[in-house]
């Protein structure tokens, strides 16, 4: 049975697909391809040479972010603004992180407790899910 891919847009047949698989992990994240003729998974790598993402964000006092190894600096000298494991926090209300010890230095939102966390940076409020896109973001540029 031959497989064959349809581009919904122009009609036409795509003889070419590029398969992509994504790890968005708790620490780091990894963005990998499979190879068209060897058929290899192929870890995707920075202008460094490095395949894994540091799966960190920096919030700059412009608002600007910082992703991955350049933010991991700023985890010494300004943690408040710096968020790591924010795949701890997906699907979890304030009232669930009494488990986890709540021992992280960014601010999470404690206005309505039975509702998902959000974390504050600055006076703007976000979700596990908008932080993660923010690293989903860093990978798909890497792709």
């Amino acid at each position: 049975m031959a497989k064959i891919s349809i581009n919904i847009a122009t009609g036409s047949i795509q003889k070419d697909e590029v398969i992509v698989g994504i790890d968005l992990g708790t620490t780091n994240s990894l963005v990998a391809m499979i190879h068209p003729d060897t058929h290899e998974a192929i870890a995707l790598k920075d202008i460094d040479q490095t395949t894994l993402v540091p799966s960190l964000i920096h919030f700059r006092p412009d608002g600007t972010t910082l992703v991955g190894n350049e933010a991991k600096p700023f985890l010494e000298t300004d943690a408040a603004n710096t968020i790591y494991s924010i795949k701890r926090l997906m699907g979890k209300s304030y009232n669930d992180l009494s488990s986890l010890g709540n021992n992280l230095p960014y601010k999470i939102s404690d206005s309505n407790k039975e509702s998902l966390v959000q974390i504050q940076i600055g006076d703007r409020f976000y979700s596990p899910i908008d932080l993660s896109a923010l690293i989903l973001k860093e990978l798909k540029h890497r792709a």
